[in-house]
């Protein structure tokens, strides 16, 4: 939505867009700080003292529960959407209310144009109907 055109949203609305935009942010800086972790892992040559086996095993084991946060992240992300699409139908009612509205005007300028039309046939049928009474009245083949 433009923010020229943004609608004023209650308080309750606007503190859970917040929340989700939030979650978004934490959710992503999640992912991002362990891939890049899993990536630092993957390129450290060891100094240390502990033996390349030991530090092997123990990379690993980081990297694997790196992997686990990013897909509980990836998770997270996954259900979020399934949130803002719910939010997005439980709470889009100016654009049904809109399209309502629309149909509503549609309709009812159909109903006024029936209506006139209807009612020039009926002011023509009782012009005929008068004229062919009359004739009838005047006719000298009764």
């Amino acid at each position: 939505m433009a923010s020229g055109s943004r609608a004023i949203l209650p308080q309750s609305k606007e503190a859970l867009l917040k929340s989700y935009n939030a979650r978004l942010k934490d959710d992503v800086r999640s992912m991002l700080e362990n891939f890049e972790e899993i990536l630092k892992l993957a390129r450290r040559e060891s100094h240390s003292q502990i033996s390349k086996i030991t530090q092997c095993e123990q990379d690993a084991l980081e990297m694997q529960v790196r992997a686990a946060n990013m897909v509980r992240a990836g998770e997270s992300l996954m259900k979020l959407v399934a949130d803002l699409k719910q939010y997005l139908i439980l709470n889009d009612f100016h654009s049904v209310n809109e399209a309502i509205t629309n149909n509503s005007q549609l309709f009812r300028a159909t109903q006024i144009e029936c209506d006139k039309k209807l009612m020039k046939l009926r002011d023509e049928m009782a012009m005929d109907l008068y004229d062919l009474e009359e004739e009838y009245y005047t006719s000298i083949f009764k």
